[in-house]
């Protein structure tokens, strides 16, 4: 079993990143959801009320990110990691309300052009302390801007599996995962527990529970419900729809594409 890709989204429902090696860290992977796109009451924003948020893709430059729009990749606009603008604020990310950090009123304004309503792009700090639900990950476990784990973990073979179902295939790319394993069996991560990636020990805690987002092309916007009616169709449990495994890092270490993967 072999870690085939490496996906960071530094930006919360914004655009991917792959990398051939990352820095896992307690939060997550380095840079991955650190940044969050927030409305004027300081609520974060999605692809699930906003979809256009899946055309805005993001880079990776010396001074900081790159956000383009996908149909407009010239006009770009610089996130940097100096900030500019330096004012905490609390912003609400699900039912948890933390401190995060203004960066840019120029990003600020770029982004609000492309999506169409006035918001800020904040930063999550050193000193920010988003606890993670102590059931899965003990009393001290952080997260980023997440949605409730660090990493996601899925393998290759569920995707063939869901795309032998439909009608069209689609990407991986839709259910942004951190993680995405080859060599196994259709859903063998629903089995697993402890494993390493390379050197780097990792505890697979519970299934991921998928919602309408899966349902937007990542490479369009545009909304077909096809693939969460099929996965409610044979991944349903109670009221809940699983893809993916949602895990948590017992270490901190350097994870490489390629890496083997071991079950402890």
């Amino acid at each position: 079993m072999i870690l085939s890709e490496i996906w960071v989204y530094p930006v919360k429902s914004l655009g991917g990143i792959r990398l051939k090696e990352s820095l896992a860290e307690e939060r997550g992977l380095q840079h991955d959801r650190r940044w969050l796109v927030v409305d004027e009451k300081g609520t974060f924003l999605t692809q699930r009320t906003n979809a256009q948020m899946a055309l805005l893709d993001v880079a990776f430059s010396d001074d900081g990110l790159l956000i383009s729009h996908r149909y407009d990749p010239v006009n770009q606009i610089l996130v940097p990691f100096e900030r500019e603008d330096d004012v905490d604020i609390e912003v609400k990310i699900w039912n948890d309300i933390v401190s995060a950090r203004t960066v840019s009123n120029l990003a600020d304004e770029w982004l609000s052009e492309r999506l169409g309503k006035i918001v800020r792009i904040v930063e999550m700090t050193t000193g920010t302390q988003r606890r993670m639900n102590p059931l899965y990950a003990g009393t001290d476990h952080t997260v980023s801007f997440a949605d409730d784990f660090p990493f996601l973990l899925i393998s290759q073979a569920s995707l063939d599996d869901l795309n032998s179902k439909l009608s069209q295939s689609v990407e991986m790319k839709r259910f942004r995962p951190n993680f995405v394993i080859t060599g196994t069996a259709p859903f063998e991560e629903d089995l697993w527990n402890t494993i390493t990636i390379g050197d780097t020990r990792f505890q697979v805690t519970k299934p991921c529970e998928r919602c309408v987002m899966v349902n937007i092309d990542p490479k369009t916007g545009i909304k077909s419900p096809e693939t969460l009616k099929m996965l409610s169709s044979y991944r349903k449990e109670g009221k809940e729809i699983f893809f993916g495994q949602n895990v948590v890092g017992l270490e901190s270490g350097i994870v490489r594409e390629g890496d083997s993967i071991t079950l402890l």
